[in-house]
């Protein structure tokens, strides 16, 4: 099980949000950037290479529908780091855009609920660089950065995902995230179940118990843990979340 940190951009700055509520927004690094450099190299020096990356997410593109930090994710791969990026991202030319940036994954959120032709179209000609991200509530979409509640059933969608092509999908419990509460263990092993596909586990790692009771869930396919918030308030390091991610449940 690999462990990815999450860099949240809004503003040109790297922030954490509460449950995606851009009101309750905490600013932890001026230059996303070298925050990613510095969860990399951290990555690297516990020993967790293979298939490593960084979860970059744009969130003034999640509001927008429009790309906003093609820069940074440019330097990022100037600088070698692997990535996957998630928001605004709702057309091919976007895609493709963030592809020729450098980007090992580009994650379709609202556009893959909303517009079946681009998700598997995206799905066909790039077919090993395109995720999902199931954002919920209650086990409910949620699109649009968040903002946008629905009734759509989330592990319905995760098998429509499937079928179209997808290569992951990104679970994120929204009601968890950024509350250091615990992920949803039991919602993200069932998307497993359903879809078939690689998941990465995402929303309110808190502690390495989290990390360690996710890895149980690596035989139906968990196979990555998103950490944010509690990497940046201190309640674990890398170096403790690699290890933990190794060790048997």
């Amino acid at each position: 099980m690999r462990i990815v940190p999450a860099v949240d951009i809004r503003g040109g700055l790297c922030v954490n949000l509460v449950q995606g509520d851009f009101a309750q927004e905490t600013v932890y690094s001026q230059d996303p950037v070298d925050q990613a450099q510095a969860w990399w190299d951290a990555l690297l020096e516990a020993g967790q290479k293979e298939d490593s990356l960084i979860h970059m997410v744009d969130l003034d593109g999640a509001r927008s529908g429009v790309c906003c930090i093609l820069p940074q994710l440019k330097m990022l791969s100037r600088r070698g780091i692997p990535y996957e990026v998630g928001g605004g991202i709702r057309s091919l030319e976007t895609v493709e855009q963030i592809l020729e940036a450098g980007a090992t994954r580009v994650i379709l959120g609202t556009a893959a609920y909303r517009d079946s032709d681009l998700l598997e179209e995206s799905c066909r000609r790039w077919p090993d660089h395109m995720a999902v991200g199931i954002d919920a509530r209650a086990g409910q979409l949620v699109l649009s950065g968040w903002l946008e509640s629905t009734d759509a059933d989330a592990l319905a969608f995760s098998q429509r995902v499937a079928e179209a092509g997808a290569s992951r999908i990104i679970y994120t419990d929204i009601l968890s995230d950024g509350m250091l509460s615990g992920p949803n263990h039991e919602m993200t092993g069932a998307v497993a179940r359903k879809s078939g596909l690689p998941v990465t586990l995402s929303g309110g790692v808190a502690s390495l118990d989290d990390i360690h009771n996710a890895r149980a869930l690596a035989p139906l396919g968990v196979d990555e843990v998103i950490v944010g918030r509690a990497l940046y308030v201190g309640r674990f390091t890398v170096d403790q979340a690699v290890r933990a991610a190794r060790e048997r449940p």
